[in-house]
Parts: structure tokens; C-alpha cells; sequence
């Protein structure tokens, strides 16, 4: 058995901005290191449900933020980004048995966190089919055009909450929740020990969880803070200016909608 894990660090225990997720920062590597020990607490559940394998796919800034040295046996670990249109989730279509999503946080636009936005910090929202788009909306997403079931989400409070609507039978650990530009955390090894247990009970009844359920078209709308980029982004095949700040992209397929989200932003 084989499983997927894509890791952020925006939604991981402690973090409240984004200078605390920034390589540049000094404060980072603490951040860093929290990341790391939730992927390795997600790897051992993993493990413990009967994985022969787990991927992980570094999913945050330059896909340089997870310490090697840290993983259990049996982890591949998938660092920076080649351009493929399943960005967070690239490596996803290597076929697997469960992806999980680890340290992942609310959609741009969100009040869910301080840091809440979707791929990139330059447009307000992006809506799919109407609905507001977090980052695991459009991942697990992928996951399923490949058939890999979505078992574990962790992440702020808004975001589990929402997403156990989008997947039925997801399992979820919430690691805190916002109040403006604060946060209420949980400590990182309670969040370990929780992950830990709902990582592997989410594996082993990988089965009951249900893929989230693709749609026959979709309607992509980006709102961007600038409408330059707008403009630019409207040149895109399909896509067209809707106002001077956000464009609009129909296709009736998933994998387009993730294609022109990896070329536009």
C-alpha cells in the first residue's frame, strides 16, 4: 500500500504570519522544524495502517522547507516544483492508495486564518463553480481525477470544517483557529499525537471516505489585488476578462482549471 502526503506550513500548529513561514526569516527554521515533525507524525500513522511506502510532496514556497534527515524509512520525499499542473499535489498521478494534507490552511478571501489565501498572496479570491477555492479543494481535486481518495486533512479550524462538507467521511485534526490576526494554537505535540492516531485511522478506513464528487463543467473565477495581472492573465487560452481586475475560464475538466491555475498565477 502506498500513500501521498502534501504538506503546507501555513496551517501547521503555531504559525500566525507569514514572516514565521518565510525562508528569509530567522524565526522560520522553528516553523520549519514543526512542519517536519506533523509530516513525521502523519508518516507513522501511516505506517502503523499498513503503508509499505509514503511520498511527500513539499508543498510550501520553494518546496525546500521538510529536514530530510527527520523522515522514517520508506519515505520519498518530493522537493520543489517542475510546473505541473497538480502543483501541491505533483507526484499525486504516481498512483496510490490515500492521500493526506498536512499543515494546509483557509481559502484567500477566508477569515478562517491570518495567512488565508489560495496558491498565491496576489488576487482577493478564486471561485470554483461559485464556491470560494482553498488549496485542498483544488488538490484533493487531483487526487481524484487519479482516483486516490482524500483520508486525512489537518490544518485551522475553518478549513477542516468546511472541507468534512466537501468529502464525505474525511478525517480531520484541527491544529487552531483565528480571531482576526491572532490565533488560538494547539500545542505541536498535541497536534503530533492527534495526527499520528487519525492518520492511521483515516488509512485503514480508506475505503468509506468518498472521493470528492467531479462536476461535468467547471467556471473558474480569479479576482485579482492588481488589475495588471489581470490583464495579463486574460491572454491565457479560454480565459477572458470579466472586470478590470478578475478573468473567468470554462473548461469541463479539472485538470484544464489546474493548468491554467499553475500558468496564470
Amino acid at each position: 500500500m502506498r500513500v501521498f502526503i502534501s504538506a503546507d506550513i501555513e496551517g501547521v500548529a503555531g504559525t500566525m504570519s507569514h514572516l514565521e513561514c518565510r525562508s528569509t526569516e530567522s524565526v522560520y527554521r522553528k516553523y520549519a522544524d514543526i512542519m517536519t515533525r506533523e509530516v513525521v507524525a502523519a508518516c507513522e500513522g501511516a505506517f502503523a495502517a499498513g503503508a509499505e511506502e509514503v511520498v511527500v510532496k513539499d508543498a510550501h514556497g520553494g518546496a525546500n522547507n521538510i529536514d530530510v534527515e527527520m523522515l522514517p524509512r520508506h519515505v520519498r520525499l518530493i522537493r520543489g516544483f517542475s510546473g505541473h499542473p497538480y502543483g501541491m499535489a505533483e507526484g499525486v498521478e504516481g498512483g496510490f492508495d490515500a492521500a493526506m494534507f498536512v499543515g494546509y490552511h483557509s481559502a484567500a478571501g477566508s477569515d478562517g486564518n491570518p495567512m488565508s489565501h489560495t496558491v498565491r498572496g496576489s488576487m482577493n479570491y478564486i471561485l470554483l463553480n461559485g464556491r470560494p477555492a482553498s488549496e485542498f479543494m483544488l488538490y484533493s481535486g487531483a487526487a481524484a481525477l487519479e482516483g486516490v481518495p482524500s483520508v486525512l486533512l489537518s490544518g485551522d479550524k475553518a478549513l477542516c470544517d468546511e472541507s468534512e462538507k466537501l468529502v464525505p467521511g474525511l478525517v480531520t485534526v484541527y491544529t487552531k483557529e483565528a480571531r482576526g490576526v491572532t490565533v488560538i494554537t494547539k500545542t505541536p505535540a498535541e497536534v503530533r499525537d492527534e495526527l499520528r492516531e487519525a492518520a492511521e485511522r483515516a488509512v485503514k478506513n480508506r475505503a468509506a471516505i468518498a472521493l470528492p464528487q467531479l462536476a461535468e463543467s467547471y467556471e473558474a473565477e480569479i479576482n485579482f489585488k492588481d488589475h495588471t495581472q489581470a490583464y495579463r492573465a486574460s491572454f491565457f487560452p479560454g480565459a477572458e476578462l470579466k472586470d478590470a481586475k478578475t478573468i473567468v475560464y470554462h473548461s469541463d475538466k479539472l485538470f484544464d482549471v489546474l493548468r491554467m491555475i499553475r500558468f496564470v498565477l
